[in-house]
């Protein structure tokens, strides 16, 4: 369905990736795998035409239909969410538009009846009666509430809208799909929900980036790993792709000692007998030998993890954190409803559920972004917390360098903020990089810069790991469990939260579930 030819991009002064060769077949689920800022959101940008291709030749079928997960609700603020998803299918959508017209006129003639008629027959002959059961289903699943689908689309949450757009692509019914992180802002529930979709109602061509390793394994059937400066297909799942990818090095590493130890060889010969007359052919030979021998080539990974590493100025008491009794309503919506619970120094506690339970909400509470409704809670003494937000939005806005601010955040000497945001993979040039064209990783890096700058023994982390590529992922988790102090964290990323949590609260609907163990535990007891 897409035939990839020579294809090279550079942004900037930076080679992503070259000569590119490769063809994607219907009915493969392409998981694109990569360091942060090594090319994977761009080249699914090129495929969808958002981008300029760069060289090379970019070819797809003639008879396709291409669907993209496009971050542009600002479009639809004032549509309902119902109609927001009946606008992926352009043809229903100018129909529906042009049959509200109608109805609208303030006269209903004999004409305009006629068009109406013709209006409705070719609703009803491309499947528009049945067009809207098949959207709630879609908003169904991606857990949005039936009560909300005629509401506008500016009453939810970014999350929530992003959802909407996500089933608005899934309902334009494409037979090719690329969708970039698709199961950010998704809960545990949600995450599954689409998995199984994309695995059994759809069975086109699909291209997804995703830093989720459950994810990326139980979906893909191709890999399409970016990294050396070139894009390489291993058929399988993830976990297959791990396996190869590693015997690729080790063949590489090999091959370089075979070719190092042969030349080491020849050399010694030549060394030994140069002098010698009778040897002169020998050696003569040899040292052409040794110019023809190639080293493998010395490419430079792309994939290099943060060094993340959390310090404690001074531990706080015993008790890190009391909540109590606390609620909290937006509206109507009640999100939190009588939560108490406390938390021991030295304790990671991993706060889970689906959204619209209120785990963000009581971060939010906690950290006094928002004023409780009843109840309330008391930090320890001596508690002195770092957040992580899961929204950036005011950063994102902000001309000031990410250098500055996190100087500014921490108050550090110049000196110390360099060698820290070295740790995040900040070069020097880097460093000097307005906030609002950072990417979402950059920025994550950046906050966490500042948190290991601030040593608070408490850590609060909203989703911390939404635009962290996997390595980046796994050396946070080996860091947090490593970490003296407090964690209190909210993450729908399973394998991150058993890396470290020693203890699960679980927030329903309809109750609040305390369980002292780690998540591989709470699991095994939640399936019994």
């Amino acid at each position: 369905m897409i035939t990839i030819q020579d294809l090279s991009y550079e942004l900037g002064d930076r080679l992503l990736f070259a000569d590119v060769s490769l063809n994607l077949s219907k009915g493969q689920r392409y998981g694109v795998v990569g360091a942060n800022g090594c090319g994977k959101s761009t080249f699914l940008k090129i495929l969808a035409g958002e981008y300029e291709k760069g060289d090379g030749e970019i070819t797809i079928s003639k008879d396709s239909t291409l669907g993209w997960l496009k971050q542009d609700h600002y479009l639809y603020e004032d549509d309902t969410i119902l109609d927001v998803v009946l606008r992926g299918r352009k043809d229903l959508w100018a129909l529906i538009s042009q049959k509200n017209e109608l109805l609208a006129s303030e006269e209903f003639t004999d004409e305009i009846g006629v068009k109406l008629a013709s209006v409705e027959e070719r609703i009803d002959h491309i499947g528009g009666y049945a067009a809207e059961a098949e959207a709630e289903k879609l908003l169904e699943g991606l857990g949005i509430d039936g009560k909300l689908h005629r509401k506008p689309l500016k009453l939810l949450s970014g999350g929530y809208k992003l959802r909407c757009l996500l089933a608005q692509t899934l309902f334009s019914d494409p037979n090719i799909l690329l969708l970039d992180e698709p199961t950010n802002y998704l809960d545990i529930v949600t995450i599954s929900w689409l998995e199984r979709y994309l695995r059994q109602d759809f069975s086109g061509l699909l291209l997804f980036v995703s830093h989720d390793f459950q994810f990326l394994n139980n979906l893909s059937t191709t890999i399409l790993d970016i990294d050396y400066a070139e894009i390489r297909p291993y058929p399988g799942n993830y976990v297959n792709f791990l396996k190869k990818k590693k015997e690729v090095a080790e063949n590489r590493d090999a091959e370089k000692a075979n070719v190092e130890r042969r030349i080491a060889e020849l050399q010694r010969f030549v060394d030994r007998f140069r002098a010698k007359a009778s040897k002169a052919a020998q050696c003569r030979s040899r040292e052409k030998m040794i110019a023809r021998l190639q080293m493998p080539d010395e490419k430079i990974s792309s994939r290099i993890a943060p060094n993340f590493h959390f310090n404690i100025k001074r531990p706080s008491g015993r008790i890190a954190l009391k909540v109590n009794e606390v609620s909290k309503a937006f509206g109507s919506n009640v999100v939190l409803f009588g939560v108490s619970f406390e938390v021991e120094r030295g304790e990671k506690v991993a706060i889970i559920g689906p959204n619209g339970v209120g785990k963000s909400t009581l971060l939010k509470i906690l950290m006094k972004e928002i004023p409780v409704d009843a109840g309330g809670f008391e930090w320890g003494h001596e508690a002195h917390v770092s957040y992580f937000p899961q929204e950036h939005s005011d950063m994102k806005r902000s001309k000031e360098t990410i250098f500055d601010w996190v100087k500014g955040e921490t108050g550090v000497l110049a000196p110390k903020v360099q060698a820290t945001m070295g740790a995040m993979l900040f070069s020097k040039d880097d460093t000097n990089k307005t906030l609002d064209v950072l990417s979402g990783g950059e920025i994550a890096r950046g906050i966490f810069g500042k948190m290991m700058l601030e040593k608070g023994n408490v850590l609060v982390l909203d989703e911390p790991t939404n635009h962290l590529d996997i390595e980046s992922r796994e050396a946070l988790g080996l860091a947090l469990s490593k970490y003296e102090g407090t964690v209190l964290i909210v993450s729908h990323d399973r394998e991150f939260v058993a890396a470290f949590a020693t203890r699960i609260i679980s927030i329903t609907p309809n109750q609040v579930f305390d369980y002292p163990g780690t998540y591989s535990e709470y699991l095994s007891l939640a399936e019994k």
